[in-house]
């Protein structure tokens, strides 16, 4: 590995590069609700070589997200499910633009 292939991993948004405490710590929460989300499947991090959960950016805007409506006083499965379903939701409305514009007529683009 070159040192440009690590530098490159600092714009990775799936990159785990954070602990649970640096995570709990930059989301200001417990290591329990990181736990707590994980058990509820909203977000599965990645494991060390030594076995201690990593996360991602990506992971870590998710968790923030589930976070705020915990403040708000959802229940910590709902918060995951509403967070889970607004993250389909922002993919779907993606792929449904990319297809409109690959579908338009003078793209250049073809269809799959």
């Amino acid at each position: 590995m070159t040192a440009d292939d690590s530098y490159g991993r600092l714009d990775d948004d799936d990159y785990p590069a954070y602990t649970m405490g640096r995570a709990a710590e930059m989301l200001n929460t417990t290591q329990g609700f990181l736990r707590a989300i994980g058990e509820a499947r909203l977000i599965t991090p990645l494991r060390s070589a030594g076995g201690h959960r990593r996360y991602s950016r990506y992971q870590l805007r998710i968790a923030a997200r589930a976070r705020e409506l915990v403040d708000q006083g959802t229940p910590i499965d709902a918060a995951c499910r509403i967070v889970i379903l607004e993250d389909q939701l922002e993919q779907a409305q993606r792929i449904n633009t990319e297809h409109h514009k690959a579908t338009e007529p003078g793209s250049t683009t073809t269809a799959a």
